[in-house]
């Protein structure tokens, strides 16, 4: 195009993104509003399931009142009906918990490829059309089956927003205050919840289907509100960058800054965006659809920077996330709470630990750009180790059903509730965030996807699995509070894992990341500092690139790129 405007990027680290402005946090915090799906669903069919409507609605079974006066004494047959009797096998509750995890697993994997060919703006956009058509199932369910239906379609629709949300955030949001912005999505998830209990609370008590339609209608507020606001916001600068729509690129990422397009900052961070595509692109070459799945699992898993390791480092953080136990207690708090036979109201309980975990979660918006992602995933990893190993001690001790110790539970509850706070300001929001800051552009939307149907998939398999674990009927486990020692247990290699292979990302661009990776181990990298930019490395400071669509950019071959950074870094 004659006349395009030329940008030649920076050799000054310092300058490769424009100053943080109130827009950039406007635009983010509005993006995390799509955590409120995730948090909303998560909290409303824990405390549906302990519903006494919901319960006969869907199992056919008389109310307690109808069949024994009612006593407080815990061996009385009315007790003794609702503890063995009165309430959905841990098969159906399976069920209805977990095909939603298994709608999202598959819909975060295919919303990778959908935000790579129509934008990270317009899948999320799809994404909530699609939670509506499910949303409209379970409304309107009076048996498991329909109700199933919903779920699964309900399930895609929370996969395409959990995932590219993630992405689109981690994208436009500045560096300084990336970590802090994408914990956002974390808070907006625990106010899903907390908004779940109180709806559930309120209505717990109708004779009605109002008792459960009401909650799950109120899901299409959230889905129509963050739709029709990302109608307004701009599309992530990085889209077009992979796109090679340069002009449209330009244009994003000065909407995104609050800048003039013209602006040093904005040209400079433009260019530094191309050059790491660039070379990207050069060091796995994506000639076809299958090549840009199997480029994810590229190289050694052994080399920090790999795309395999990337991705392996993904899927386990997610993984991790899931195996804290943390979605045991949102899930099943009120029938846990209900087992340990001395909660008058269960449902309050609930409410209770859903209020920590939102007044814990704003912590990390200054720990995690304070002290860091991998040092705060290593102390909320020994943190959650105290607390539930104290909680499994409580409950096989003083805390028995048997010992009816009303302090001792009360003390279980208090150590559950610390619980939450360690993992609400840690593990909750910086897992996270690390996945959507480790993957290169070429592969990012398929990484995020991909880490994010991780998180799904255990989370689909812990609701398969919990019901036996706990429940009292024949061939269940009847764990009770011994479950804790396996949530314990398994924070161990949550910390171990934090602590060999999750990176210090703190304070970096999504491209200085990824130079970082290549340089050193995690164990090292909160001491990295960068010393050179992907556009003086690639040569593009020196040639330019034209600001037009379907530009032709010219960078160094991998090996000079490669050697320019050795000897800067040696410098």
């Amino acid at each position: 195009m004659p006349g395009a405007t030329v940008i030649t990027g920076t050799t000054d680290t310092s300058r490769i993104e424009a100053p943080v402005t109130v827009r950039a946090y406007l635009i983010c915090a509005f993006a995390a509003f799509g955590g409120i799906f995730f948090g909303y669903d998560t909290g409303w069919m824990g405390g549906v399931l302990g519903m006494n409507y919901f319960i006969r609605q869907y199992t056919g079974l008389p109310y307690p009142a109808d069949l024994y006066p009612f006593s407080d004494d815990k061996n009385s047959d009315y007790q003794q009906y609702i503890k063995n009797t009165f309430h959905l096998t841990a098969r159906d509750q399976s069920l209805t918990t977990s095909i939603l995890s298994a709608g999202t697993f598959f819909g975060a994997i295919i919303a990778g490829d959908v935000a790579d060919h129509i934008g990270r703006r317009s899948t999320i956009i799809v994404g909530c059309l699609i939670f509506c058509i499910g949303g409209i199932f379970e409304t309107a369910s009076t048996g498991l089956a329909v109700m199933c239906v919903g779920r699964v379609i309900c399930g895609a629709g929370v996969g395409f927003i959990s995932a590219i949300v993630i992405l689109y955030m981690s994208e436009i949001a500045p560096k300084k205050v990336r970590g802090a912005l994408v914990a956002g999505y974390q808070q907006c998830i625990t106010i899903g919840i907390l908004l779940a209990n109180c709806v559930v609370y309120a209505t717990q008590d109708r004779d009605d289907t109002g008792s459960y339609r009401i909650p799950i209608a109120v899901q299409f507020l959230w889905a129509i509100i963050l739709a029709v606001g990302l109608f307004i916001l701009p599309e992530s600068p990085r889209f077009y960058v992979k796109k090679n729509k340069l002009e449209q690129a330009a244009r994003a990422l000065a909407r995104v800054r609050g800048q003039p397009i013209d602006s040093g900052y904005i040209q400079d961070e433009l260019a530094e965006i191309i050059a790491n595509n660039e070379y990207e692109k050069k060091v796995v070459p994506q000639t076809s659809y299958i090549e840009g799945w199997t480029n994810c699992f590229s190289g050694s898993i052994f080399k920090g920077n790999s795309n395999i390791r990337r991705t392996t480092v993904g899927i386990l953080m997610q993984m991790m996330q899931q195996l804290t136990g943390i979605n045991f207690i949102f899930y099943f708090g009120t029938v846990f709470f209900k087992s340990l036979g001395t909660i008058s109201n269960p449902f309050l309980i609930s409410l209770i630990t859903t209020l920590v975990n939102v007044c814990s979660t704003p912590l990390s918006f200054w720990i995690v750009e304070r002290f860091g992602r991998r040092k705060i995933l290593l102390v909320g990893a020994a943190g959650m180790i105290t607390m539930q190993f104290i909680v499994g001690i409580i409950g096989v001790t003083a805390g028995r059903e048997s010992e009816n110790n009303h302090a001792a539970v009360s003390a279980m509850i208090a150590f559950i509730c610390f619980n939450i706070t360690f993992f609400a300001a840690t593990w909750g929001p910086a897992a996270w965030v690390v996945i959507g800051e480790i993957f290169p552009l070429p592969i990012r939307a398929r990484g995020v996807g991909l880490s994010t149907s991780s998180n799904w998939f255990w989370n689909c398999i812990i609701s398969v699995i919990t019901p036996y674990l706990v429940g009292t009927d024949k061939g269940d486990a009847n764990l009770g509070a011994k479950v804790f020692f396996l949530w314990g247990s398994l924070c161990m290699i949550s910390f171990s894992f934090a602590y060999f292979f999750v990176p210090e990302t703190k304070g970096l661009s999504l491209e200085q990341v990824d130079q970082m990776m290549d340089e050193v181990t995690p164990r090292k990298s909160a001491g990295w500092k960068p010393h050179t930019t992907f556009a003086e490395a690639t040569g593009l400071a020196e040639k330019g690139v034209a600001l037009e669509n379907d530009a032709h950019v010219e960078i160094a071959t991998v090996e000079q790129v490669e050697e320019t950074i050795r000897q800067k870094s040696v410098a």
